[in-house]
């Protein structure tokens, strides 16, 4: 067994604080010391450490009449970095930027022109940085119907959604979500995927224009962050996310880690070849109208019942416009159907998440990075 030496276990008590003080917004020193189990002196200790490297600052007091040390509350210096989260559709794209509390502080959405295409798209910009409130090419209009003009090729819609979201914040962390596979070692799309104006080495020219790291993952993923964190997988270690909407994919989670496989190729799903044609021809929102409860449950289990009867997840999560608006009762359906299929045990059920997903899931992903960076890694 490995023993801790004095300067790990400052680190592992730091980040335990800091942790807590996220969930809980406020603490007093007697609050952490009774969630830590920690003595007086280390949890004295480390808040006067934690002062001194301005993380956390004194908010306020827990009584009127009381003062002193124990009287003090404190809570984490929200401004000490803030991220965005990005989620590119074929149509849209929404940027969220929060501090580092993961409390919103900016929105933004600017449309694309969806009549647009990779091959009449106007050449990509790859001037050098700028600040992420002004990336470069920022101060010229974005005008969806004006296609094929330097002013809104898909790298300045970003950028400048991204700034006019962020506002006069400088950003720790950039995630994006696209359709599509990435490629775990380039971290490009390694296909097309139909969004306007996106091309090849896309990402490496949009992190010139943003003057912060920017991550590219899988939209479907994303969206399985948001689930395991804040959704109807939180607290589950295994599960499949299967993402039912004008796209069809899925997003694997084993051991409480998103697995993407050797190619980025993990939940391409849609592909799949089943009984009157592709998964995705079969349940996506474009080819599901007036079919009834019973019949799209069916299918969707035929389709669930490929990765259940691989990866034996124990809970399969439906979501996407489908999955969210089918509920509990599409749910218990495919759950039926899914058993009589598979002899493994699975539960089904529909996403929790409220609002926007991928959206979400790229914002807690880049919060992640900020943790990480500005708090410490936990030590192993």
């Amino acid at each position: 067994m490995k023993t801790a030496t004095p300067q790990m276990a400052r680190a592992i008590n730091d980040r335990l604080a800091l942790d807590l003080l996220l969930e809980h917004g406020t603490l007093t020193a007697p609050q952490l010391r009774a969630l830590t189990g920690l003595s007086r002196p280390t949890v004295s200790d480390l808040i006067e450490r934690l002062r001194v490297n301005g993380l956390i600052a004194v908010v306020g007091e827990s009584g009127e009449d009381r003062r002193g040390p124990n009287a003090r509350v404190y809570g984490i210096v929200a401004d000490r970095a803030h991220v965005a989260g990005v989620d590119v559709r074929r149509d849209t794209v929404n940027v969220t930027v929060a501090d580092i509390t993961g409390r919103t502080v900016g929105s933004a959405a600017r449309p694309l022109d969806t009549a647009r295409s990779p091959e009449t798209a106007g050449p990509l910009d790859t001037a050098g940085p700028a600040p992420a409130g002004h990336p470069a090419g920022a101060g010229q209009s974005v005008e969806p119907g004006r296609s094929g003009e330097h002013g809104d090729d898909l790298v300045t819609i970003i950028a400048g959604t991204v700034a006019e979201a962020a506002g006069h914040r400088s950003l720790h962390a950039v995630v994006v979500g696209a359709p599509g596979m990435v490629n775990p070692h380039s971290g490009e799309l390694a296909t097309d995927n139909g969004v306007p104006g996106w091309r090849p080495n896309l990402l490496q020219t949009l992190r010139h224009r943003i003057d912060a790291p920017v991550t590219l993952e899988n939209e479907v993923n994303l969206a399985a962050v948001a689930e395991h964190r804040i959704g109807s997988a939180r607290g589950r270690k295994d599960f499949v996310l299967l993402w039912l909407d004008d796209g069809v994919g899925a997003a694997v989670t084993l051991d409480g880690r998103l697995r993407r496989g050797a190619s980025g190729g993990a939940g391409e799903v849609g592909t799949l070849g089943l009984r009157g044609g592709s998964f995705c021809d079969l349940v996506s929102t474009g080819f599901i109208g007036g079919l009834d409860r019973d019949s799209l449950a069916a299918r969707i289990a035929e389709g669930a019942f490929a990765s259940v009867a691989v990866l034996d997840p124990g809970l399969v999560v439906l979501g996407g416009e489908t999955g969210r608006s089918g509920g509990d009762a599409l749910a218990a359906l495919v759950g039926e159907r899914l058993a009589a299929l598979s002899p493994v045990p699975t539960q089904v059920r529909p996403s929790t998440v409220e609002g926007n997903a991928i959206l979400h899931g790229a914002l807690l992903t880049a919060l992640s990075i900020a943790h990480r960076d500005v708090f410490g890694e936990v030590p192993a």
